[in-house]
């Protein structure tokens, strides 16, 4: 039977928490005969130094995926590897030495990665006295008090004799049940927290799959290196699958990379759709008896995977030794809003905080007080307020691609939560989302626009299209001046819909002296140049100006090759050939007829190829 026959609530990730040397990789093997300890320093040592990985089928049919991690305290940074992708928690604690300070470490831990779901697990009971187990049970529900594990069950257990494993399962069983697996149905998100090579494989990388899911043969993009890979197999539970959902413990296949160039701290997703990030606005949580820094101070934080050496500035005190606080990374990390990290400082190497993203792309430039705000108000709204915040304080609104990059939703999601606000509107050609109040205020900052152009250009028939779009998005710009009454778009030109060109006295006489000129100029017009110059005008932009108006009024005709002939010339031409419908002729015949020279015989036959009235035909045209 494959992983995949198994409903997705009877699968859950649980990770191991505890002292060193409190037996948490030996209840492992005992629960599932899986030796977690790879390693062989670890196994002549006998502590665990790297993450562990087991499963659990139970005859009932759930499955556990086990996270083993280190209790040593030099191999924090490797539990925290672990225990961000743990969805339950075993908290073991030996019963004849009770809790310990990794033991108080590694619950502070899993409470400020928001872990929710756990078992409290008494071992070495072979070992302790009635009294020394009584006493360890509650030192540890003195410690649990007022958090998620307060009403946990506290199973008693020796993984040397097998006292109490039944019960255990039983309870692991009840977990599973209870515990919907992880719903995260955004992005396809698998922080790696191992790269290896396998003989005959190739690259293999193995994580927690936070979102989504993978298949074979899909290609997927690793951040922050943006390189591309084809997923050539996969495995849950040590078996292959053709699929992978969110929340399994995850091998991955990989072509097209070497394992040497990735480590643990990277993440797996879709290609173009996750993105790293320097810059994080947090809220953090501060564990008692830490002194909250007054300036920015150095920590090291603990993401996903990734262990980033980051500064931190308070940028807001709260209640509850809370604040909203700025971080700057020293190396690119993908996170997401929402996801949960860890602080240590990175001078004493304690635990002394953890908190959410808020958000992973903030704008850089911003005083204290407007980041505060800012991350108050993201912090404060759902999904759908989100996107309406992000939407709204962008310039030239978001692409839909940005939103599901700042939100971790799937595309798809944050379309219907756009389309489902009256507040939002969707732009279908650039799949750009503005707000209604922003297309509504660039229009009319678009029309105070042409108001002012046409005051200074009143004999123009209206203002260079190129000009009014300049720094919009051609698709939002079409959108802008699209079923719009109050504009008119004519040719390259757009102007207020009562335009009307206005020419002064002088105007008028320039105009009527340049139209008379290339219509006494007939078959043999002058350049745009000459016309102007015996016009008396210089090359101006108001001469060329009044050229177009005449052009526009089609009181003259632009050819191919900037030529311009008066529409009298070009009638005449049309008329004369149309007595003539069918007749096949050569250009030197139609310069015969026309009295013009190749210069200016081939655009005006050109243009009239273009029009219609004649069609080319090798050597010679065809009258239509």
């Amino acid at each position: 039977m494959s992983d995949r026959d198994f409903p997705a609530p009877a699968r859950v990730v649980i990770g191991t928490a505890g002292h060193i040397d409190h037996g948490k990789t030996s209840l492992v093997r005992a629960l599932t005969g899986i030796d977690t300890d790879r390693l062989a320093e670890e196994k002549q040592r006998g502590i665990s130094i790297d993450l562990g990985f087991a499963h659990l089928a139970l005859p009932t049919g759930e499955r556990i995926a086990f996270i083993d991690v280190p209790g040593h305290e030099r191999f924090i940074k490797n539990m925290l590897a672990g225990a961000t992708g743990i969805e339950a928690v075993m908290l073991v604690i030996a019963s004849d030495e009770s809790v310990k300070p990794q033991t108080r470490e590694h619950f502070d831990i899993c409470r400020l990665l928001n872990v929710r779901h756990g078992v409290i697990v008494l071992t070495k009971c072979d070992l302790a006295t009635k009294d020394q187990i009584a006493l360890a049970e509650e030192a540890a529900r003195k410690l649990c008090s007022g958090s998620f594990l307060q009403d946990a069950p506290v199973v008693r257990v020796s993984a040397l004799t097998g006292y109490g494993l039944p019960e255990l399962r039983d309870r692991l069983s009840s977990l599973a049940r209870a515990r919907t697996a992880i719903q995260r149905n955004g992005v396809v998100r698998l922080p790696i927290d191992r790269s290896f090579a396998m003989k005959g494989f190739g690259t293999v990388v193995t994580g927690t799959l936070w979102g989504g899911s993978l298949q074979t043969g899909q290609t997927v993009e690793i951040q922050p290196l943006a390189r591309q890979a084809r997923i050539r197999g996969l495995q849950v539970h040590g078996q292959s699958v053709d699929r992978a959902e969110a929340g399994q413990r995850t091998a991955v296949n990989i072509t097209g990379i070497e394992h040497s160039e990735l480590r643990r701290g990277f993440v797996l997703g879709a290609p173009g759709v996750l993105e790293s990030s320097l810059l994080l606005d947090t809220e953090v949580e501060w564990l008692q008896g830490t002194n909250v820094p007054n300036r920015r101070d150095r920590f090291l934080l603990y993401l996903g995977t990734a262990e980033v050496p980051a500064s931190l500035k308070i940028v807001e005190l709260m209640p509850g030794a809370r604040t909203l606080a700025r971080l700057w990374l020293s190396q690119p990390t993908v996170a997401l809003p929402g996801d949960r990290f860890v602080l240590r400082h990175a001078s004493s190497a304690r635990t002394v905080a953890g908190g959410s993203i808020v958000d992973a792309f903030p704008p850089k430039r911003l005083s204290r007080t407007k980041i505060a705000q800012r991350s108050g108000a993201l912090r404060d709204a759902d999904v759908a307020s989100r996107v309406e915040i992000l939407v709204a304080e962008s310039k030239a609104g978001r692409k839909i691609t940005e939103l599901a990059r700042m939100t971790g939703l799937a595309s798809d999601e944050v379309k219907r939560i756009i389309m489902a606000n009256p507040a939002l509107l969707l732009l279908p050609g650039p799949q750009r989302v503005v707000t209604k109040e922003w297309k509504e205020l660039r229009r009319e900052k678009l029309l105070d626009w042409l108001r002012a152009f046409h005051a200074k250009y009143p004999s123009a028939p209206g203002a260079p299209i190129a000009a009014a779009r300049s720094g919009l998005d051609p698709g939002v710009a079409a959108e802008l001046f699209a079923d719009f009454p109050a504009i008119r778009l004519q040719g390259d030109t757009i102007a207020l819909a009562t335009h009307e060109p206005s020419f002064s006295e002088q105007d008028m006489t320039v105009l009527s002296k340049i139209e008379q000129l290339y219509r006494k100029a007939g078959f043999q017009p002058p350049s745009i140049a000459e016309a102007l110059n015996s016009a008396g005008l210089t090359k101006s932009g108001k001469a060329r100006e009044l050229l177009e108006t005449l052009i526009k009024n089609k009181r003259l005709i632009r050819l191919p090759g900037d030529l311009v002939f008066h529409a009298d010339v070009i009638a005449h031409i049309q008329q004369s050939l149309a007595a003539h419908k069918g007749r096949r002729f050569s250009v030197p015949e139609f310069k015969e007829w026309t009295h013009v020279s190749r210069k200016y015989a081939i655009p005006l036959l050109e243009y009239l190829d273009h029009q219609r009235i004649t069609r080319r035909e090798g050597d010679l045209r065809v009258v239509l």
